[in-house]
């Protein structure tokens, strides 16, 4: 790896020869404007405004506009002039925890490498004070002719800097925020819990620029002369409002432990034992009531019956009762006619 810059790491009275080295780089395909006619380069040239011709890179010096549209020459000598103690020193300034630094500070990363073999002594000093405390160092650098901030941090056995912007760099995260009022349920909460839980971790290591492949493969395609294939239509965004968060939700964990392989029964039972939906809690009790209403109606039904059935066996008894007396008065009636008409008779025949 090339070095961009040369200097040193003032840590107190201790200085360490280092080389700073690009930690990161970038695959992203480039490609070149053209003329769609003839398939010509376009080109930009650096053109003088007042000699209306190319001027070569030699010539090319800084310059400060003014307000009223003056440019003001900067030369390099007037910037190496500056009372910068950071122009060729990282000078580190403090040590703090990790977690202080906000991520959105963070810039361009490098690597650290000690400048020949003098340096390897302090840089290895430098290297186990920062893993043994587990702190970060916070320095200031000069590079590409502004002073910088950096966070000095261990990586591996590699001491790495992150460019860090300046606090007055970052804006306010005002008027960002959803401006109405949500509520969000513990419900919704478990779900998304459950939606996490279940797309668990990813190694970083196995993710790959997809776009960036499809294309180098396009291309490839287009050198050998051949035809690639029509893209797969771009799935449509999704728009509107969502209409029913729980249900997305629900979709969304049975869907992500299906991709895992786990069996979709249990993303059903935990759905319905930790999170029953309204519809459940409403019709419940309206079948629960429709049931005692109806056992209520039997049961009056059933006592009229018995009532009525009672009072019908009542009447008939008494019914019955009244023809057994009437019965009885007539026998009884027929029983003395005759005793009188036998003893008329007997008389009767004494006399003669």
């Amino acid at each position: 790896m090339r070095s961009i810059w040369n200097g040193a790491i003032s840590f107190g009275l201790v200085s360490i020869p280092i080389k700073l080295v690009n930690a990161t780089e970038s695959h992203s395909v480039s490609f070149r404007q053209i003329h769609t006619e003839d398939g010509g380069r376009i080109r930009y040239r650096k053109v003088c405004e007042l000699e209306d011709r190319e001027v070569p890179s030699a010539e090319i010096g800084k310059g400060y506009e003014d307000a009223d549209g003056s440019i003001i020459p900067i030369t390099e000598d007037d910037l190496a002039s500056l009372p910068i103690p950071t122009a060729k020193t990282i000078e580190i300034v403090a040590f703090v925890p990790a977690d202080r630094i906000d991520p959105l500070q963070m810039d361009t990363a490098y690597y650290l490498a000690a400048n020949g073999v003098p340096a390897a002594k302090p840089y290895t000093l430098l290297r186990e004070a920062l893993k043994r405390s587990q702190r970060v160092a916070i320095a200031k650098f000069a590079l590409r002719g502004r002073e910088r901030l950096g966070m000095l941090r261990v990586v591996d056995d590699v001491i790495a800097m992150h460019g860090l912007l300046w606090p007055d760099e970052i804006r306010a995260p005002e008027s960002v925020a959803p401006d109405t009022s949500v509520t969000v349920r513990d419900a919704e909460l478990d779900l998304a819990d459950a939606l996490m839980d279940t797309l668990g971790e990813v190694d970083l290591d196995s993710l790959h620029d997809d776009y960036r492949a499809a294309v180098e493969e396009m291309i490839a395609a287009k050198v050998e002369g051949g035809t690639t294939e029509a893209p797969a239509p771009a799935a449509e965004p999704r728009g509107g409002k969502v209409i029913d968060l729980m249900a997305a939700l629900e979709n969304s964990v049975r869907a992500a432990r299906s991709a895992r392989g786990e069996p979709a029964e249990r993303a059903t039972e935990a759905e319905v034992t930790s999170l029953p939906s309204r519809r459940t809690s409403r019709t419940t009790p309206k079948q629960v009531g429709g049931k005692k209403s109806t056992a209520k109606k039997t049961t009056a039904k059933k006592k009229s019956t018995a009532t009525k059935s009672t009072a019908t066996k009542s009447t008939a008894t008494k019914s019955t009762a009244k023809k057994s007396t009437a019965a009885k008065t007539t026998a009884k009636k027929t029983t003395t006619k005759k005793t009188a008409t036998a003893k008329k008779t007997t008389a009767k025949r004494r006399a003669s």
